[in-house]
């Protein structure tokens, strides 16, 4: 079974300018991390965006649930920032019925060394295997459906709402 991986950017790929002293985007990270995992799970990665989450559009959000369509593949993984990963699982969830779908990201960017993006994607990968047909986000080694969570700003962890 292959999986599809939609990136899209966010904390995942993000990486330090020293001399500019900003964050930005250049190349996914995630063919590296993969290696670094030793995963042997055949994917197909597609970069779709490198943006911020906070900057995605409503037509971003449409255009990934369209690629999620669009792919031959039923299991798929979007790398994605948190901020807004629930509002895009709430867009994909509309469209995508026969589909699993694991959104997943990281609080740290991957390229700090101290990431909980290489553990986050892996989890990612196991879920989607599993999981049944459906909008998921993985985050922290468990995953939550997408319409019941939200992210904990003052703990920095997805959480059930309760």
């Amino acid at each position: 079974m292959k999986i599809r991986i939609f990136v899209t950017g966010g904390t995942f790929d993000k990486e330090y300018d020293e001399l500019t002293a900003q964050l930005l985007f250049k190349d996914t990270h995630l063919p590296e991390m993969l290696t670094l995992g030793r995963s042997r799970v055949p994917v197909d990665i597609r970069t779709l965006m490198m943006i911020d989450s906070l900057d995605m559009t409503e037509a971003d959000r449409e255009a990934v649930a369209e690629n999620i369509l669009k792919a031959s593949e039923d299991r798929i993984i979007i790398t994605h920032g948190t901020d807004t990963m629930v509002e895009t699982a709430k867009v994909i969830a509309k469209k995508a019925k026969n589909k699993t779908v694991v959104l997943t990201g990281a609080m740290v960017p991957y390229k700090f060394g101290s990431s909980d993006g290489l553990f986050n994607l892996g989890s990612a990968i196991a879920f989607v295997q599993i999981l049944k047909p459906g909008v998921y986000i993985a985050m922290n080694g468990r995953y939550l459906t997408h319409d019941n969570c939200h992210k904990n700003k003052k703990t920095g962890e997805f959480e059930e709402v309760k």
